[in-house]
């Protein structure tokens, strides 16, 4: 085999804009091309853009919401 051969560099889209990237070490970015790309991603999945498949939560599975004003001690 020619070292060319050992030595070829994966490229991948990059998630948000979807420029080729090379997938190496020194890209501490990857799979995005960039900060901005990142955190671009990261907004999306803060506002609820990207959602993962499931059932949806019922009430048994979300914490107590009380009203607010309840006295809690510690035992």
């Amino acid at each position: 085999m020619s070292e060319e051969t050992n030595n070829k560099v994966i490229t991948v889209d990059c998630p948000t804009c979807h420029i080729a990237v090379e997938w190496i070490e020194k890209n501490e970015h990857r799979p995005f091309c960039s900060d901005r790309c990142r955190l671009i991603d990261l907004g999306a999945w803060a506002s609820d853009d990207y959602k993962i498949a499931g059932k949806p939560a019922t009430e048994w599975d979300m914490p107590d919401s009380g009203t607010g004003d309840e006295s809690y001690t510690l035992q």
